[in-house]
């Protein structure tokens, strides 16, 4: 239990980190485009992860370049969605992954949940809805959103595979974080170079980011990507996949509270009482451990 609870802590931390990335995401877009963003933070990330490549068992390489190919194609997806549509619709479309993780986890696992993890689920789900109802229609970057939501959840029960399956031998998380920052790097400098045919034209926009750009650029690259990899892949070691979904549901309430400590945005009545549901459904979520189907021999 002990260990557990160092787990949703690390992915409370996880997730008051995403809720701060918005501002430096907001300044950095209108300098460099989406893949240009995610080169430039995991090319910092990796070269802080460099030193971890020595000593790296194979199993952990393996994981780790499974697991960044999984979580590039989810950044990506994301980022692509948030330009076409707007950031609320965008926070919404990719917290529903507190409904998408476990249904997966039925689908392809066979997992059972209780029922108080179905009720914060709901609770998750309803609270995003106050703070992020929008009658605009469905639009590409939604369904691009969902496309990444629909991989993200891959990542996080994967993460939790990851776990069970080397329980004899845990995974060093900074070695994994290794792999998947190099995973990331490649995957953008390839798609970067397709999209702007040369490197001047691709990365020439970086030399001309004013200092708080550089400063937003180094707090993604350390804090929102070596950080929070290593502690994700450290935390869900200890915190099942069901459950990390509604912790990380938390996201936009925390991206809440920096606006308004930052910027003075306000959330209003619907999304406090939103906020309050999400804050709810992760208590409720720790009432009753998970039930597991096992398949007969």
């Amino acid at each position: 239990m002990r260990s557990e609870r160092r787990g949703l802590v690390a992915l409370l931390i996880v997730t008051i980190v995403w809720g701060t990335t918005f501002p430096a995401m907001k300044l950095l877009s209108s300098h460099l485009d989406a893949l240009q963003i995610i080169w430039a933070r995991f090319a910092i990330a990796l070269c802080v992860l460099l030193p971890m490549w020595r000593g790296m068992r194979s199993n952990e390489r393996r994981w780790g370049l499974a697991l960044g190919v999984l979580l590039f194609i989810a950044f990506w997806l994301q980022i692509e969605g948030l330009a076409r549509t707007s950031s609320n619709r965008n926070a919404f479309v990719t917290g529903l992954n507190v409904l998408v993780v476990p249904i997966l986890a039925m689908l392809a696992l066979g997992r059972r949940y209780g029922l108080a993890l179905w009720v914060a689920c709901g609770m998750a789900l309803l609270g995003m809805t106050f703070m992020f109802h929008e009658n605009e229609p469905w639009n590409l970057g939604d369904t691009l959103t969902l496309a990444s939501t629909f991989f993200y959840a891959i990542y996080i029960l994967a993460l939790e595979e990851c776990a069970r399956r080397t329980a004899g031998q845990p995974l060093r998380a900074t070695r994994m974080a290794a792999a998947q920052a190099a995973v990331m790097f490649v995957s953008a400098t390839i798609l970067v170079l397709v999209r702007h045919g040369d490197v001047p034209s691709a990365l020439g926009p970086l030399l001309h980011l004013p200092a708080t750009s550089w400063a937003a650029l180094v707090y993604l690259g350390v804090f929102a990507s070596v950080m929070v990899v290593t502690l994700q892949a450290w935390g869900q070691q200890r915190v099942d996949a069901m459950r990390s979904a509604i912790i990380y549901g938390l996201e936009p309430v925390f991206a809440a509270t920096m606006g308004w400590f930052l910027i003075g945005e306000t959330l209003g009545l619907n999304g406090l009482l939103g906020a309050a549901l999400i804050v709810g459904a992760l208590i409720v979520s720790q009432l009753q451990p998970p039930k597991e189907v096992v398949a007969a021999a």
